[in-house]
C-alpha cells in the first residue's frame, strides 16, 4: 500500500503553489508543513503527496521512470485536472485519453521536471 509519495524540488514555495492549485481541484489540502517540506491529502489516513529539499543538500533531480499516478472518478476529470496542470506551467508527457480497454489518462511533468497523470478506470 502506498502511504505517500514525495517529490524532490530546488524551489519550495512555487511548487507549493502549483500543487495548492492542481490538488485542490481533487479536493486536497495541506495535511503537514514545515521549513522544508509540505504534503497534501484527502486526511493523513489516505495516500499524499510530498515536495522537500532532498535531505543530503544536494539538487532536486528528476528520477527516469518515476511517475506518480493519481485516481479520479471519470475521463472528464482527468481532462480537466491534465489542462490544468498544463495551464500552472507543467509540460505534456502524453495528452488525456484512453490507453487500452478501460484505462483512460493525461501525463504531465511539474515544474521541477516530475511524471505525474491522472487516471480512471472503467
Amino acid at each position: 500500500m502506498i502511504g505517500y509519495v514525495t517529490l524532490g524540488t530546488n524551489d519550495l514555495q512555487r511548487a507549493a503553489k502549483f500543487y495548492d492549485a492542481l490538488l485542490g481541484e481533487i479536493g486536497a489540502k495541506r495535511t503537514m508543513e514545515f521549513e522544508k517540506f509540505i504534503a497534501w491529502g484527502a486526511s493523513m489516513t489516505t495516500p499524499g503527496l510530498g515536495i522537500t529539499y532532498p535531505y543530503d543538500g544536494n539538487k532536486a533531480t528528476v528520477g527516469n521512470g518515476v511517475m506518480v499516478a493519481f485516481a479520479v472518478d471519470s475521463p472528464e476529470k482527468v481532462d480537466r485536472l491534465y489542462a490544468k496542470a498544463l495551464e500552472l506551467g507543467g509540460t505534456d508527457e502524453g495528452p488525456a485519453g484512453p490507453r487500452g480497454e478501460g484505462f483512460y489518462a493525461g501525463y504531465f511533468r511539474d515544474l521541477d521536471g516530475n511524471k505525474l497523470n491522472f487516471f480512471c478506470m472503467g
